[in-house]
């Protein structure tokens, strides 16, 4: 995707990475601790780039502590059941190479519905869209993408119990939300979607409100499991970032991070 969701060149693409966590940064107060999970969208930079960094922003803090992270987006080119890991030992971009991490992807590959297959992540941008702004924030870490097709929140959340870990790994879950509505009625639904995260609740999270929903819902069920707390870091649609207002694309960002002292 290279050259098209993103810079094709090394320079520019880390600049337009830093100016909007730049952005983000101004705009976007960091919490203490850094999320466990995000939840960012995955269109073309122009689009979503900011939104995304806003979450992207909040994990600034751990780059000497997260080595890990499973990032988990829907299949948006091939149909097949259960989840998909890829067979290459690195993913590439043009910022540089990320290790796949195998004991994670060897772990899950116990599960009868996770299988490899590599024409799941060949042209997968919901995935590799989200590199760059970990690259340039987490510096040295090993990533495990897992490519959703159908599949179940029950599967997803059995993935992320196993892979859950400690503050070295990150969870990151790719998703845009309501698709070609006008942008009023998109507003509508995408506010509807973020109540739903931030209550935890994924039941209230419907086929045409995101199209990572199944990845976002077995996150809110491992968040629920856990007592973690979401909050909403930015919600946009393409009608405010970048083209017009008849058919939008949302996007939201949020973080999921631990309680503090029982509190948010």
């Amino acid at each position: 995707m290279a050259g098209s969701f993103y810079p094709g060149d090394t320079y520019a693409l880390r600049a337009v990475v830093r100016e909007y966590l730049d952005a983000a940064r101004e705009t976007t107060e960091p919490r203490d601790p850094w999320p466990k999970a995000l939840i960012v969208p995955h269109a073309g930079y122009m689009y979503s780039g900011p939104v995304a960094a806003s979450a992207f922003i909040q994990i600034e803090a751990s780059r000497e502590r997260v080595s890990r992270v499973v990032l988990i987006g829907p299949s948006h080119h091939i149909w097949f059941a259960g989840l998909a890991v890829p067979s290459s030992t690195a993913f590439h971009t043009p910022l540089g190479s990320v290790d796949i991490d195998e004991t994670a992807r060897q772990q899950i590959l116990r599960f009868p519905f996770v299988d490899v297959l590599d024409d799941a992540h060949h042209r997968e941008h919901s995935l590799e869209v989200q590199l760059p702004f970990l690259q340039e924030l987490l510096g040295d870490f090993a990533v495990l993408p897992i490519a959703v097709g159908r599949a179940s929140p029950a599967q997803v959340e059995e993935v992320l119990e196993a892979l859950w870990g400690g503050e070295e790994t990150l969870i990151v879950v790719s998703s845009d939300l309501s698709h070609y509505f006008d942008y009023d009625t998109a507003k509508r639904m995408d506010t509807a979607t973020a109540s739903a995260i931030e209550s935890l609740e994924p039941q209230r999270i419907h086929s045409d409100d995101a199209c990572g929903r199944i990845g976002m819902q077995g996150l809110l069920k491992a968040a629920r499991r856990h007592g973690l707390i979401a909050r909403t870091l930015d919600l946009r649609s393409s009608g405010d970032t970048a083209g017009g207002r008849e058919e939008v694309v949302g996007y939201g960002a949020w973080e999921l991070t631990a309680a503090r002292n029982g509190s948010p």
